[in-house]
């Protein structure tokens, strides 16, 4: 049953989100260094470990200003997470806060255009490999990797509806 809730609720959010334009999303993007299996699995690593502290970060952020804001507070633990998955590599990183250019991207269906998008971009290596990327604000691709805590819903259900009503 609470399978079949989250998947509810985060339907209605991303109908929500047709409201918000890409201005007012905020993105993460994390490029491998390269297409290796080693290097995607370390990028994986990456990407898993700070999912769910990006979801605790960002769960209760109810504007675009609030999580840039802590975002850019909390660097210095993304890059915590970074380096303990680099441990045993022969290459560095970048972490970047600010405008970075992203692709023609395709979430849940609809098209984000291509350009330079506010955004949380963590570049491993010669960032030659495949990326994952996703939406930190609002938090949609945070919330679908969270499934064994209780997730708060509440800031988007209480806008969808009062643009409903």
């Amino acid at each position: 049953m609470k399978k079949i809730i989250i998947i509810f609720l985060t339907i209605l959010i991303i109908l929500n989100t047709n409201n918000f334009t890409n201005d007012d999303l905020l993105r993460i993007r994390i490029i491998a260094n390269s297409n290796s299996e080693h290097d995607q699995k370390i990028k994986t690593n990456i990407v898993n470990n700070l999912e769910l502290k990006l979801y605790n970060l960002l769960k209760d952020v109810n504007s675009k200003t609030l999580a840039k804001n802590l975002i850019k507070s909390n660097i210095d633990n993304i890059e915590n997470i970074v380096i303990d998955n680099l441990e045993n590599e022969n290459y560095g990183y970048e972490i970047n806060y600010g405008l970075n250019y992203f692709p023609e991207k395709t979430y849940n269906g609809k098209k984000y255009k291509e350009g330079n998008y506010e955004s949380l971009l963590i570049t491993l290596g010669e960032g030659k490999g495949e990326n994952w990327w996703c939406i930190l604000f609002p938090p949609l691709c945070l919330i679908e990797a969270e499934e064994n805590e209780e997730v708060e819903y509440s800031f988007f259900l209480q806008e969808l509806f009062n643009k409903i009503f």
